[in-house]
């Protein structure tokens, strides 16, 4: 299937279920309320359904209150997946990012299926694969995806917003990821009437009270530098979340903060969660944190950007990255 005879298959209406990751970040959740708005303005059923709660900074978003959280409504979300003609898979690379609803897609045999996404080494899991890993989000590559199959005529100031609010998130405000022609396509949304510097606010300038103090407790508290290998660590154990209240996406950001710091190249948050060891990488340069959190953490994501667990105490999992991190050594001070 390619994009036209998608188009075309669309031409009539449909029931579409939009899936997103785990753990949803802006990009998630920005690309999966932009296409469902376009889609129901076209005329079809859409059901989007994303496997955990997004965090509540994203509360505001058009028609946010649409979404199924499947851990709340296992049931329904696995019933909306078996009626659908259509499934769209949005901002993920691997079935098993989305956990249960994962399998069921996989066994299902007479559904049409898209991934758009711009990971790392995508599985082969839908029939149309739409996916480029220089793009800066898949919101970015909705809006290419959109006006390819014909449809810019439905996006509107709520599409154009939510897109836009994936692309800010990805690339940390434009810092990361950036390409001339995203900033041609920032241009085409910015003409539906946005307005950047109130989005900018929303999603930047809105975090609560606990944020600054759990960012100074991170920093004055549970950072380590490892100069040698061009490092910095924060930890965060079972006992610091109960401390500050770290509810979802309270700890978003903390990890480049780590990156400010002329001598750090390769920055690591290391979280304990209830039943696993949480990690997220960021790296300057040609450093591959993608290639490390895939070799030794079961993770994955972008050069620049990954994440990964395992299971352990915090000190076992810290004493692992330290342990991994003289291999490392050469490629951390060229970088």
């Amino acid at each position: 299937m390619n994009i036209h005879e998608l188009s075309h298959y669309l031409n009539v209406p449909r029931d579409i279920v939009i899936v997103s990751h785990r753990n949803p970040d802006g990009d998630a959740v920005g690309s999966s309320l932009a296409l469902g708005r376009l889609l129901r303005k076209a005329g079809h059923t859409v059901q989007m359904i994303m496997p955990s709660e997004f965090p509540p900074i994203f509360n505001w978003m058009p028609d946010i209150d649409r979404v199924w959280i499947y851990d709340h409504r296992p049931d329904d979300a696995i019933k909306a997946i078996q009626k659908a003609s259509l499934i769209v898979m949005l901002d993920f690379n691997s079935l098993d990012r989305i956990d249960r609803m994962g399998e069921e897609i996989h066994h299902l045999t007479d559904t049409r299926t898209v991934l758009i996404d711009h990971h790392l080494d995508p599985e082969p899991i839908a029939d149309l694969m739409f996916t480029e890993v220089e793009a800066s989000s898949t919101s970015e590559l909705v809006f290419d995806f959109i006006r390819e199959a014909g449809w810019l005529s439905q996006v509107d100031l709520e599409v154009a917003t939510s897109l836009m609010t994936g692309i800010l998130t990805d690339t940390g405000s434009f810092k990361y990821n950036t390409r001339a022609v995203l900033f041609h396509k920032v241009a085409d949304l910015l003409g539906y009437g946005i307005d950047l510097n109130e989005l900018q606010i929303r999603i930047f300038n809105t975090l609560p009270v606990k944020f600054l103090r759990l960012l100074g407790y991170c920093l004055h508290r549970r950072m380590e530098i490892l100069e040698e290998y061009h490092t910095g660590i924060i930890t965060l154990s079972k006992e610091d979340y109960e401390r500050f209240d770290i509810q979802r996406g309270d700890t978003e950001g903390i990890v480049n903060y780590l990156l400010m710091l002329q001598q750090v190249k390769f920055a690591i948050l290391i979280t304990e969660q209830p039943t696993i060891i949480k990690l997220s990488f960021r790296s300057k340069g040609d450093f591959s944190v993608q290639e490390f959190a895939r070799d030794h953490f079961k993770g994955g994501g972008h050069r620049n950007a990954s994440g990964g667990a395992i299971y352990g105490t915090l000190s076992k999992t810290v004493k692992k990255v330290k342990s991994l991190l003289p291999q490392y050594a050469q490629s951390l001070k060229s970088a």
